[in-house]
C-alpha cells in the first residue's frame, strides 16, 4: 500500500477512534462526577497540543504523517524534549476519555489510539528521515512521545 494512503487510513483511524471516545464520555457525564485527574490530563494534553501547534510556522503542520515538500524540521517549543507532541496530546486526551469512561469499551479504543498514532509516527518517521538530512541526528537526541522515557 502506498505511503500517502497508508497515511490516510491511519488520521481516518485516528479521527473514528476519537469520535467514539467522545461519544462514550459524553454518555458517561450523564452518570456522574468527571474524576479531577481525567480533567487535568485532557487540560494539560490540550495545552501540549496548541504549544506545539504554535511552535510550527504557518503553513508547516500536516496532519498527514508526511513532510510538506517547502516546509522545515521544528526543534523548538515543545519539539526540544518530543518528536512527537502532537500525537503526544492526543494520547493524553485518549486516556483521559478512558479515565471519563472507565469502561472495557472506552479503555479498548483508548489503546487503539494509542496504537493508531504509533503506528503513524513510525511511518512519519520514515519519511522524515529521507526528507530531512538533520532529522537522523534530531531522532537520536529525543524521545518519541514522552520526556527522557518513550
Amino acid at each position: 500500500m502506498p505511503h500517502h494512503s497508508s497515511g490516510r487510513l491511519l488520521v481516518s483511524l485516528q479521527f473514528l477512534t476519537l469520535a467514539a471516545q467522545l461519544i462514550l464520555a459524553a454518555q458517561a457525564f450523564s452518570d456522574g462526577p468527571i474524576p479531577s485527574g481525567a480533567l487535568a490530563l485532557a487540560g494539560s494534553s490540550l495545552a501540549l497540543g496548541l504549544w506545539a501547534l504554535l511552535a510550527n510556522r504557518p503553513g508547516n503542520f500536516n496532519i498527514h504523517p508526511a513532510p510538506k515538500l517547502n516546509g522545515h524540521l521544528v526543534r523548538e517549543g515543545p519539539y526540544r524534549m518530543i518528536r512527537h507532541p502532537m500525537y503526544t496530546a492526543l494520547m493524553g486526551v485518549g486516556v483521559a476519555l478512558g479515565w471519563i469512561t472507565d469502561s472495557f469499551p472506552g479503555w479498548m479504543l483508548c489503546l487503539t489510539l494509542v496504537c493508531v498514532l504509533s503506528i503513524k509516527a513510525l511511518l512519519e518517521e520514515w519519511m522524515l528521515v529521507r526528507h530531512y538530512p538533520d532529522y537522523a541526528p534530531y531522532r537520536s537526541r529525543t524521545r518519541a512521545f514522552i520526556p527522557f522515557l518513550f
